[in-house]
């Protein structure tokens, strides 16, 4: 297998191509990036900004350059010793627009089409308006308010020869059997003759290929006679009329879609989504046919040597995540010599392992970027900080009371379909066994619904029905929960919904099922045991894909929009109520990583990033001055109390303590001055009217998503535009020119007053990530200090060129001075990849050694060495620097005699020996005892890269 040394993430659409990336290959080479990672290459939604919304698994993506213009890429690439990783998306499509034909294919023959299970469709829905159909929530108001405004409409295709309802841009297809009757709504002889072509069709795949002989005819007839005829039918169908209206309803009625108000869609949807996003269906790539068409594209590029490897895109959200793993590098291993590079999207929670049965070389590096982002964190901040947020909001101190708020949330109101589909799922095993057909629909809904909602992880992955030991430990902690939730006389609903759920079966509840078996078939006991089988694979699945999706949606995008004790936790893959992380478990999660998956990537920012490194790094300091941070809020909600807006009858729903009345409120007023100090840019003046304006507007862009992410006074579904608008009506005015010598002053003295700090957390994950046991990703010009926000702040355009003007052959120590424009960063970045180059086995096979430091200012370093062979390499980094550097610092440094006695103990063999660093010209010198003293390592940068040998000359 060819193991990436480094990747450099790119989002690519019809803005930034492949041709665009081909211009900057050389900087990529000169950065020291051995392979591309890109976004999904496959055909996504026309103007799709990142590509996982596909619509044609079969096609590299005309849009970002076609197949011709990838290949174009990788032989640029190929020139320069580089590879390409690209991003798969398995697990569902986009199904918003006409765009997929599987899709479209299903809602014109339903259960009939060679499509019907390559989704998640529930065609036997227990609403019988639903059975045999698919819901579409895609309306604006109601379907008979729609219908009645002649918004919903009967149209033709003259180049298809085909029939379709048309609704704004949607639209859906008519099914061939009805042609018939559309054509002989007007009595001509020409149509009728056509109709006839239709009549006595079924949806049975037999008859469709006659049904594409009519529509070839109707096409032709069209292309000979005009559209005159065929309008005529049209007007018969015209919503505009209350008969004709009718007609088109009753038309509508006979679809195997029924189009929806697009409120529904959290109540009744009957297809599996992806989270709770209607425009994206999940696929069902466990099934062979289906995997085989999802991934064609993908092992033709593999077999052809255009790509060396794959991510796979929210791999928990597959029935099936092991077999799909193992199913997957079975067949890449068959299409090439050697192994492919192949990680996966997953999100651990803490001590959660990555599963050995899994084979993967380990995750994307969101679990990375949970440690390094903990480790910039003062433990000693935790519970000031929490108790500032408590007193200043009146929301809950802790993080797990606001989760488990909006798990609740989200399975009432967001994810309720999904919810009840699981509940069915089980509901079916409860009816088939005598001793458990009495458990009502309710209750086992009722007792799921705690059983969800206390789930610690994303989900389990049960063998042939059963939970393993590392499933069992998490499930049991939910359970638990559960049990305490629910009333006395529940509990043995969810005893037996832990036994279904993986858990071993109680001898009655056994017997009883084979019983009831044994009366409905006879004697085929083994069908009984089939049935039974795979009703509980069913129920596991289905309960896998909801604790998946409530964990991500109630987490990520609700729970971490609400807590704001610091937002530098507040992350993707991290726990905000884990506060911080100490050096000894950093230490353990590395030698874990080297042990168990040596080739993981290890990232520090994503394109699904809340906030860029460098803000999450400098808002980190605010954890080691926690009361001076605490004043500092105090202070300037005063001081914008007057820009305050009161709004009549607008209050907290979610029953906080107090009802605020006016904007933002407390809560989103903090967080809003948290953001501002994080990404506030390391060179923007107060004066600067222009440059303020624009950090204004991407702020602006993040609070309205934060607003309605936390949905407390507003939310995506029903937006509260007077609240919106006065929030950033607020922002607008605590930033504008009159306040320069006001609140702007303040706020650019506080970040003068921690951006030297931040820029050496900053650096300290950057060497963090560069020299860990993994694959370093860097994402797109986060080379340079990235102060970026959510989405789309994070995607906006990169300016490669500057970067690779600024590429010089001089140490970064050079750059400390200017550390402001982010050069520092990027020579770190270039040094350090350069040594992963240079000395490949070091970072690639090298034994990963946590050192100890001895001396008074122990606690404000981290060191590590790696090993291979008699070769070392010596990381050492600055940490918690606040109190180390004086009030007026301005340069991220600590002053070389301030460390005093402290010392790194280096591995003996290195004892009187002398160290080059790779980012400096020191060479410092171990004594005869085996210490390295910071006064001496930390000289010239407050991190270093220490070797036996000098850096080559370039």
């Amino acid at each position: 297998m060819t193991v990436p040394r480094s990747t450099l993430r790119l989002q690519f659409h019809r803005d930034f191509t492949f041709d665009d990336a081909l211009a900057h290959v050389e900087y990529f080479a000169a950065l020291g990036i051995s392979h591309l990672y890109a976004s999904p290459v496959t055909t996504a939604v026309p103007g799709s900004m990142h590509g996982y919304d596909t619509i044609d698994y079969t096609e590299v993506n005309a849009e970002l350059g076609g197949e011709a213009g990838l290949k174009r890429l990788v032989e640029k690439l190929r020139a320069h010793g580089m590879g390409l990783i690209v991003d798969i998306v398995a697990n569902h499509m986009g199904v918003g627009g006409p765009g997929n034909a599987w899709w479209q294919d299903i809602l014109e023959w339903g259960r009939h089409s060679a499509y019907a299970r390559y989704f998640d469709v529930d065609w036997h829905s227990p609403d019988p308006a639903l059975r045999g159909k698919v819901l579409l929530p895609c309306l604006g108001a109601s379907y008979g308010d729609e219908l009645a405004s002649g918004h919903i409409a009967l149209r033709f295709s003259a180049d298809t020869g085909r029939f379709f309802i048309a609704y704004h841009d949607h639209v859906f297809p008519v099914c061939p059997i009805e042609y018939a009757s559309i054509l002989k709504a007007v009595e001509r002889a020409d149509l009728v003759a056509l109709a006839d072509r239709f009549s006595g069709l079924t949806t049975q795949p037999a008859d469709q290929p006659r049904a594409a002989e009519g529509i070839n005819a109707l096409r032709e007839f069209v292309a000979q006679n005009g559209l005159p005829a065929i309008e005529l039918a049209l007007e018969t169908f015209n919503p505009a009329d209350p008969v004709t209206r009718e007609r088109l309803h009753r038309l509508l009625e006979r679809q195997h879609y029924r189009l929806a108000w697009w409120r529904t869609a959290a109540d009744e949807v009957n297809w599996r989504r992806f989270f709770d996003i209607s425009t994206l269906a999940g696929v069902r790539v466990e099934r062979p046919e289906v995997f085989d068409a999802v991934h064609a594209l993908i092992f033709r590029l593999y077999a052809e040597g255009v790509i060396d490897g794959v991510r796979v895109d929210h791999v928990d959200g597959l029935a099936e995540p092991r077999e799909y793993c193992q199913r997957l590098r079975q067949r890449l291993n068959e299409l090439r010599e050697g192994n492919p590079y192949f990680v996966v999207e997953k999100i651990l929670a803490r001590g959660e392992p990555l599963r050995d049965d899994w084979p993967v070389d380990g995750t994307t590096g969101y679990d990375f970027m949970n440690d390094v982002g903990a480790l910039l964190h003062d433990p000693e901040g935790a519970e000031p900080l929490a108790a500032t947020w408590a007193e200043l909001t009146g929301r809950s101190a802790s993080f797990a009371d606001e989760a488990l708020i909006a798990r609740r949330k989200m399975l009432a109101e967001n994810l309720a379909a999904e919810l009840d589909r699981a509940a069915r799922a089980l509901h079916r095993i409860a009816r088939d066994q005598l001793s458990t057909r009495d458990f009502t629909f309710t209750a086992i809904r009722r007792a799921l619904t705690e059983l969800v909602v206390h789930f610690p992880v994303y989900r389990i992955y049960p063998q042939n029905s059963v939970r393993s030991e590392v499933d069992t430990i998490y499930f049991n902690q939910a359970f638990d929960a559960a049990r305490r939730a629910l009333a006395r006389g529940d509990h043995v609903v969810l005893e037996r919904i832990g036994e279904w759920l993986g858990g071993a079966s109680s001898d009655e509840g056994s017997g009883g099922a084979a019983r009831a078996q044994t009366v409905q078939q006879g004697s085929n006991g083994s069908n009984a045991s089939s049935h039974s089988g795979s009703s509980r694979r069913t129920a596991q699945t289905v309960f896998s894909q909801l604790t998946a999706p409530v964990a991500a949606k109630a987490v990520e995008d609700t729970a971490c929009y609400r807590y704001g004790r610091l937002l530098s936790r507040n992350e993707v893959g991290a726990d905000p109520g884990e506060f911080a992380l100490t050096v000894e478990q950093f230490h353990a999660s590395n030698l874990e990583r080297a042990r168990r998956f040596p080739h993981a990537m290890l990232a520090t920012a994503t394109h699904d990033h809340k906030r860029g490194e460098d803000v999450r790094a400098r808002l980190a300091v605010l954890s080691e001055i926690p009361q001076e941070w605490g004043a500092t809020l105090r202070g300037w909600s005063t001081l914008n109390a007057p820009h305050r807006r009161e709004l009549k009858g607008n209050s907290d729903v979610t029953g906080a303590p107090a009802a605020h009345t006016w904007a933002p409120g407390p809560d989103a007023e903090a967080m809003l001055y948290q953001t501002l100090v994080g990404c506030w840019p390391t060179e923007l003046a107060p004066g600067d009217e222009a440059g303020v304006k624009a950090l204004a507007e991407r702020v602006a862009q993040w609070q309205l998503k934060a607003l309605r992410e936390a949905k407390l006074r507003t939310n995506w579904l029903a937006p509260d535009e007077a609240y919106e608008n006065a929030c950033r009506e607020f922002l607008f005015d605590i930033l504008a020119p009159q306040r320069r010598d006001g609140f702007l002053r303040e706020l650019h003295a506080f970040v003068e007053r921690i951006s030297a700090a931040g820029a050496i957390n900053s650096l300290q994950q950057t060497v963090l990530r560069l020299a860990s046991p993994g694959v370093p990703d860097l994402y797109q010009g986060t080379e340079l200090w990235d102060f970026s926000l959510v989405d789309p702040d994070n995607r906006r355009p990169v300016d490669f060129a500057q970067r690779q003007k600024w590429l010089v052959a001089t140490p970064p120590s050079e750059q400390l001075a200017n550390w402001r424009d982010g050069r520092v960063k990027l020579g770190v970045v270039q040094r350090m990849l350069a040594l992963r180059a240079h000395l490949p086995a070091l970072p690639d096979q090298g034994v990963y050694m946590p050192l100890q430091i001895r001396g008074s200012r122990a606690a404000h370093v981290i060191a590590f060495a790696r090993r291979y062979g008699n070769a070392y390499g010596i990381v050492i980094a600055t940490r918690l620097a606040a109190t180390l550097l004086d009030a007026s610092a301005r340069t991220p440094l600590v002053d070389p005699e301030r460390w005093g006695d402290t010392a790194v103990e280096t591995p003996e063999a290195l004892a009187s020996r002398a160290l080059f660093d790779w980012l400096s010209p020191g060479a410092p010198k171990v004594d005869e005892s085996g210490l390295l003293y910071l006064r001496d390592a930390l000289v010239a940068m407050p991190v270093a890269m220490l070797v036996e040998e000098g850096v080559p000359s370039v």
